[in-house]
């Protein structure tokens, strides 16, 4: 599904060098490097303040603690997302609510976030799933309205910008009161283990979560906030740096790859395509972390298998609504409550996305998609 090895080898001559100088220095945790790459990512944002940490997960759960969220508190987001968004929900003895998601862009309804807000609701977390940021003037407006905090989890659209109303553009992440991302090695901008970040233009709100990403100190052994220990470390830093520069071009060769095979299956009455490449060539809406098909009359787990015979990787994100999973079940919720939800984890497939794809690989991966379907009618 990524071919990391390819991507390496293009940019080894600046990651190397960019480690060694941290292996040189010994400056293993907090040091320069980590310090350049969250300036160089704040004026790639355009957000006031970047604050890394160990993960993406840890990202989202900081960002939480850092509004000051009480348990009992309900936090409103995605049913169809991966299970993280809704974990630190429950760590943090928030209550989660679920809510569906739109057909087209698969992210949060914001209509369904609206009919979900109680007396008790105290935050949205809109997930920008797969790269395409969700509807975040409508998801603003909703949060102003009823005094609600907005966190962006933007662990798979980081360099995607959201297009206003009123024709301005924001980089995804730079919108809510504080977003999250995540820099596992496999997303837009990834580093060669574990990393997150999260951002806000809120000073206060800043300087709270700079305590608590180390400990609750902002002074050596002294523990002014209920903290955690979650640093990023100095070299995945220096990989971050070195990628930062070309993410803008990852992702044009990633919506490029889109089009490719938007174009193979153009018209097809069996594949919907994805949404957020109907404006100019220029557009930088959608970052495609994932290219997904939305399937009708296909037996999907057969294509899957029929992939997978001829050495094609794919995926399905996600097989299990979260409102399913045992962890998470609740009898809050009605299974006529998740309708579109519901259909998605039967019809999607994620087919690869990365920067490395070539048009014999695009041309392999569509001709035995189509293939299939058309020999299975």
């Amino acid at each position: 599904m990524v071919d990391l090895q390819s991507q390496y080898a293009k940019i080894k001559d600046i990651v190397d060098p960019s480690i060694q100088e941290v292996m040189d220095n010994a400056t293993f945790i907090n040091g320069p490097k980590v310090h350049e790459f969250q300036k160089n990512l704040e004026n790639y944002l355009g957000v006031k303040h970047v604050i890394p940490c160990a993960n993406g997960t840890d990202a989202l759960q900081i960002a939480m603690m850092g509004l000051g969220l009480q348990p009992g508190d309900e936090v409103i987001t995605a049913d169809f997302t991966f299970a993280a968004t809704v974990e630190v929900i429950a760590l943090l003895q928030l209550t989660p609510v679920l809510v569906d998601v739109d057909p087209i862009t698969f992210n949060i309804d914001v209509a369904a976030i609206e009919k979900a807000i109680t007396p008790k609701t105290k935050a949205i977390v809109p997930v920008h799933l797969f790269g395409l940021p969700a509807e975040m003037d409508a998801i603003m407006a909703l949060a102003k309205a009823h005094n609600l905090y907005v966190i962006e989890d933007n662990a798979q659209a980081i360099g995607a910008s959201y297009t206003h109303k009123d024709g301005s553009k924001t980089k995804a992440g730079a919108i809510g009161h504080v977003a999250s991302t995540s820099f596992f090695p496999s997303k837009n901008l990834g580093c060669y283990g574990d990393g997150g970040a999260i951002f806000t233009n809120d000073d206060e709100l800043a300087h709270t979560i700079r305590g608590i990403v180390n400990h609750g100190m902002y002074e050596r052994y002294h523990h002014d906030v209920v903290g955690v220990n979650s640093r990023l470390d100095s070299i995945q830093a220096a990989v971050l740096d070195a990628k930062l520069p070309h993410l803008d071009t990852y992702n044009t060769a990633r919506r490029n790859t889109a089009k490719k095979y938007n174009e193979a299956f153009k018209n097809h009455p069996n594949i919907t395509t994805p949404t957020g490449l109907e404006a100019n060539d220029g557009d930088d809406s959608h970052v495609f972390h994932q290219y997904t098909l939305n399937l009708k009359d296909v037996d999907r787990d057969a294509l899957v298998a029929h992939l997978q015979s001829k050495n094609i990787p794919c995926g399905v994100y996600y097989p299990i609504p979260l409102h399913r999973q045992k962890a998470y079940t609740d009898d809050r919720y009605n299974e006529s409550d998740f309708p579109v939800t519901n259909a998605l984890i039967k019809s999607v497939i994620s087919l690869p996305m990365h920067t490395e794809l070539d048009d014999e690989q695009i041309e392999c991966i569509t001709s035995t998609v189509l293939s299939f379907i058309d020999s299975n009618k």
